[in-house]
């Protein structure tokens, strides 16, 4: 868990609450059992460690951790640069060199550089078993999203939300929609990314409503390598 202000007040809050007790204790019996979880512990909060609470400018909200190995690195759709780009990124990827002129696809999957200027790439569960796709769900981690979404909300004054898939559409009711910009589409799995995501123009759209509210927008394209600060 991030060192910063912000995020050890929201930190230390859950700790109070039973249900995350519960689920720190569950993650901990699983990987005693020699169940393999997704991604390691000192990885889980990664999305956290770029930026405090209150200087969050977007919000991209995904499903699960990805749940082969290697692949988990606790930011939501980012890889390692050594790690194959799995198809979901891709299909961001693709998006992306639609949407942003002059974005040129890179050939690694480290998303560093968009948390450095204050993109939260948040999963509604932090964690997964190996080869199980949202095999922890129901374990705690709705909670705990639930109050990390209704803080952003809370202490943010412009923020964009990219909601992807189902479950991420679950947490708009937490958004002060007045305030922020919520985006939805179908989540950019290879199993529905053609059924909206593709062409959902979310990136340019999430840069002009913030230039908008003179926040500045995000530099969404990506140099050769990535920040190997995580890894």
């Amino acid at each position: 868990m991030s060192e910063l202000n912000h995020w050890n007040a929201f930190y230390n809050e859950q700790r109070q609450c039973p249900y995350f007790n519960e689920l720190v204790a569950s993650i901990a019996q699983q990987r005693e059992q020699g169940i393999e979880i997704y991604p390691e512990d000192h990885k889980i909060y990664a999305a956290l460690e770029f930026v405090d609470l209150d200087q969050i400018k977007v919000v991209i909200l995904g499903q699960d951790p990805y749940h082969g190995p290697g692949q988990a690195q606790g930011m939501a759709f980012s890889v390692a640069d050594f790690i194959k780009v799995p198809p979901s990124l891709n299909n961001i990827y693709k998006e992306l060199a639609q949407d942003i002129r002059d974005f040129t696809t890179p050939e690694h999957g480290d998303l560093t550089q968009w948390a450095e200027q204050g993109v939260l790439l948040l999963n509604t569960v932090l964690t997964v078993q190996k080869g199980l796709a949202h095999s922890h769900a129901k374990l705690g981690w709705e909670i705990f999203s639930d109050a990390l979404i209704r803080k952003i909300s809370a202490v943010n004054s412009h923020c964009v939300f990219m909601l992807w898939g189902a479950h991420a559409h679950s947490k708009e009711v937490g958004v002060n929609a007045d305030k922020h910009l919520i985006l939805k589409s179908v989540h950019p799995s290879p199993l529905s990314a053609y059924r909206g995501f593709l062409g959902c123009g979310h990136f340019s759209a999430a840069n002009q409503w913030l230039e908008q509210q003179a926040v500045g927008g995000i530099d969404w394209k990506i140099t050769d390598r990535g920040s190997l600060s995580l890894f």
